[in-house]
């Protein structure tokens, strides 16, 4: 990667590695805000030793990546590099001909039928971003249970089901999933009592609760 010669695919005998799969989801793209790990910029060796105009190809680079497919990769292209970076492809090769390059530690990985370049931070950044993505959908989601159960118990009260019943987490939860695959639209009252009572009828069928204790 440091000639100024066209990029090209250097396996050396070698299977080049295939990117990261968890990577490749083309919504990952959507992200407005990265992380940046400032400490590990101003100690690495591209920052210390590149030229300026290497150091600011390289940032826009690593940013660049975020918004590609798959996330964090570039494309093993010298001219659709030089087209992101929006310079003219004898600048391009003017930065690549630098004892430090822009494309200091970027790698190249297989991605379907073609090649990718993959940088190690990168990777680890986008890496950690869809790990937050994932815990903060996994929490929404339990809020968002959390809410409807809670909203299910006071309609259960409101039709007269017991206390215990209505304490009964584990009944809430059938309930709950009962109305998810039967009852259309929104949980509003009165539409969503003739559902509840159908839930409520099937449970006992299914004997999640006796017969006598499905109301007071």
């Amino acid at each position: 990667m440091k000639s100024a010669t066209p990029l090209t695919v250097v396996s050396g005998g070698a299977e080049l590695p295939e990117y990261p799969a968890e990577l490749c989801d083309p919504h990952l793209t959507a992200d407005y805000f990265t992380m940046f790990w400032h400490d590990r910029w101003l100690s690495s060796r591209l920052h210390l030793t590149g030229t300026m105009a290497v150091q600011g190809a390289a940032l826009n680079l690593f940013f660049l990546a975020r918004k590609q497919v798959p996330v964090g990769s570039l494309p093993a292209d010298e001219a659709m590099l030089s087209r992101l970076l929006r310079i003219d492809l004898a600048e391009w090769r003017g930065l690549m001909a630098q004892p430090v390059t822009p494309l200091h530690q970027w790698k190249q990985y297989t991605y379907e039928d073609g090649v990718v370049l993959g940088h190690p931070v990168v990777i680890e950044v986008a890496r950690d971003a869809l790990t937050k993505r994932e815990h903060r959908k996994a929490s929404s989601e339990a809020k968002s249970v959390a809410i409807r159960q809670t909203r299910l118990v006071e309609l259960m009260r409101d039709l007269g089901c017991a206390k215990g019943l209505c304490e009964d987490k584990v009944l809430v939860e059938r309930l709950d999933a009962w109305l998810l695959e039967n009852h259309r639209g929104q949980r509003r009252r009165p539409q969503v009592d003739a559902s509840l009572t159908r839930a409520l009828d099937f449970a006992v069928k299914e004997g999640w609760i006796g017969r006598q204790n499905s109301a007071r």
